[in-house]
């Protein structure tokens, strides 16, 4: 094992980072890391408890499962939602709205459950925001009329961008400060694996036992996460210092706002297309309703595929990364805008468009925890409150132009003008970076 401390010597949080830097993505999933500490204690074999490769694996993957609870909700509703419309009796801006308030409890709960969490120990917070998490979605299976169902679907939301910034934080201080990336990476994976085979498979339960099984799968897979958590995942306090006064503090940084804007302009796009994909695969690629959950798994393949590569990129540089994606992501909803109507081709630029946007995250993930090393359990939430703030504001975005009568290849074209202001942004954040001698 590879030396990093010296024996019995505490290691702080890093000033540079809240976790740290990053190499290769893969090895997290074979085994082949150090062993490394479950909190921020000496990593050297002769400091501080161990934890072998098998342990920080497992530890990770079971976190990961509460991010496969996150992607059922998230993105099954999607493909479920003509079907929604039909048992609710209401019209597609409304059924867009079962999204979007989903979306915005994201935004508005994660920044004030980080600020909750920030002096809490991880994993018992982790359990917390699980066990919310699965009493929201309950609370969608038994809503008994549309109102109630808003109200529920923004309960629901309100843990997710908590949960994946505490998550994170615990998966990559097991995993040391050599192993950063991966580690979100995985933690991220669960969100994405669910895209390739929680929601086709929800998708068609749906289908079968009715939409508001969803909320069932993944109230359950909720629980199931917690007592995985529970027995594997360690105990870790908050960073030295931690506090909600020093979590404000520490967001004083224009290059995290500007990380903020990136954010949403990079996922907007997306979810305006991704809202809408039901409508858009049946009536203008022509497939049958029966073809939603193979048009779902191929999206998820893409994000699944997206993440990895995206992490692995992140090792090279995380702001070129984010450049190279959002020019991605605009030249696929172009593409998807001018083809949408040829079936095999839309399906195509579907998993394009999933590998472009998935690849964002943990590129976007790693910049916005950067730009506020003072403030890494609130920064670890702003991915996904803007992350959020781009599917609710995409499925409303979607379903303006489509209601403005400009047709079903609208929202791919809209999404496309905001991948392009993304990408100057992100040229801005660039400019930014070497403006203060750091790395991009």
């Amino acid at each position: 094992m590879t030396k990093t401390s010296k024996p019995n010597q505490t290691v702080q949080e890093p000033e540079t980072s809240a976790i740290g830097p990053m190499t290769s993505p893969i090895s997290i999933l074979t085994g082949s890391m150090p062993a490394v500490t479950g909190s921020m204690q000496a990593v050297s074999g002769r400091g501080g408890p161990q934890y072998s490769p098998k342990q920080i694996v497992v530890a990770i993957i079971a976190l990961a499962m509460g991010g496969f609870a996150i992607g059922v909700t998230e993105f099954a509703i999607m493909g479920l939602q003509r079907d929604a419309r039909a048992d609710l009796g209401i019209s597609e801006f409304e059924g867009g709205l079962l999204i979007s308030f989903y979306a915005f409890g994201v935004v508005l709960g994660s920044p004030v459950l980080a600020l909750m969490g920030a002096r809490r120990e991880r994993k018992s917070y982790g359990l917390f925001l699980l066990g919310f998490f699965a009493v929201a979605h309950l609370l969608s299976f038994i809503a008994p009329n549309f109102e109630m169902m808003l109200v529920s679907r923004f309960l629901s939301g309100m843990p997710h961008g908590a949960y994946f910034a505490t998550a994170a934080l615990i998966a990559a201080h097991m995993a040391g400060p050599t192993k950063r990336a991966q580690a979100i990476a995985v933690v991220l994976s669960g969100l994405t694996i669910a895209n390739m085979a929680g929601v086709p498979l929800v998708v068609w339960l749906g289908q079968l036992w009715g939409w508001r099984a969803m909320f069932l799968v993944a109230a359950l897979v909720a629980v199931g996460t917690m007592i995985a958590v529970a027995f594997a995942a360690p105990r870790q306090p908050a960073a030295a210092g931690a506090s909600i006064s020093a979590e404000l503090k520490g967001l004083k940084n224009q290059r995290l706002w500007v990380g903020v804007f990136l954010a949403v302009f990079g996922f907007l796009g997306m979810f305006a297309v991704y809202s809408f994909i039901a409508d858009i695969a049946v009536d203008l690629a022509g497939f049958g309703e029966s073809s939603l959950p193979f048009i779902t798994f191929v999206f998820g393949t893409g994000m699944v595929i997206g993440t990895f590569v995206g992490g692995w990129l992140t090792d090279k540089s995380v702001l070129y990364t984010v450049l190279g994606m959002a020019i991605a992501v605009a030249i696929s909803m172009t593409l998807f805008g001018l083809l949408a109507d040829i079936g095999w081709i839309m399906v195509g630029l579907l998993l394009l468009l999933g590998s472009a946007s998935a690849g964002l995250g943990p590129a976007m993930q790693t910049h916005l925890i950067d730009t506020a090393p003072k403030a890494p359990q609130l920064a670890a939430t702003f991915q996904h409150s803007a992350f959020n703030a781009s599917n609710g504001l995409g499925a409303l975005l979607g379903g303006l132009v489509i209601d403005m009568g400009l047709g079903l290849r609208a929202p791919a074209f809209a999404g496309a003008i905001f991948a392009v202001l993304g990408v100057v942004v992100t040229l801005y954040a660039i400019h930014l970076t070497k403006r203060e001698g750091l790395k991009v």
